[in-house]
């Protein structure tokens, strides 16, 4: 995915959603932060956004937009529609959410994308194979820091036992590193 295809997603859930702003909390996150975010945390096809003022439209955007769609068929990327109730943030994540907006691209529409460190916290806090490559890609590229991960980390709602593997998970890794 690219920053114009985060940008297209954002005005194209907006105008589903019938909403002007949106949370993008998925891996393309990472470009509202890192426009030229490395290949290797671009790859995915999808964006995760829920309407930041109408979430009950969450479904309505998957369904006009989401893998199955028409939109998916003629730009070869789609929006993933869903709320983010699922997903772990760290406390105070939405003051820290980078804006993305455009006159042109996002017709002024405003996509709020979750910040470097809380996606990593967030990814980790979900502990699939893929997103601990996504947050090692992030601490090797120096696109985030390990001290200030262990302190999102610290704030996540979790088990401590989740808590306490991820904080060796984030010690072992930056030591390899």
């Amino acid at each position: 995915m690219t920053r114009d295809q985060l940008e297209h997603a954002i005005r194209a859930a907006c105008d589903v959603a019938g909403d002007t702003e949106v949370w993008v909390f998925g891996s393309q996150a990472i470009l509202g932060e890192f426009p030229d975010a490395p290949a290797d945390l671009r790859t995915s096809i999808e964006v995760d956004i829920q309407p930041k003022n109408r979430p009950d439209k969450a479904d309505m955007v998957d369904g006009a937009l989401g893998e199955l769609s028409q939109f998916y068929k003629t730009f070869g990327f789609y929006v993933h529609g869903l709320l983010m109730d699922g997903a772990a943030f760290p406390e105070g994540w939405e003051h820290r959410a980078i804006k993305v907006v455009d006159e042109k691209s996002t017709r002024g529409n405003v996509g709020w994308c979750v910040q470097a460190h809380d996606l990593a916290a967030s990814k980790l806090a979900a502990y699939r194979e893929k997103d601990r490559n996504f947050v090692r890609t992030l601490l090797v590229e120096g696109m985030i820091d390990a001290g200030i991960l262990i302190e999102r980390i610290d704030s996540l709602k979790i088990d401590e036992a989740l808590r306490e593997r991820l904080l060796l998970w984030i010690q072992y890794t930056a030591e390899e590193l």
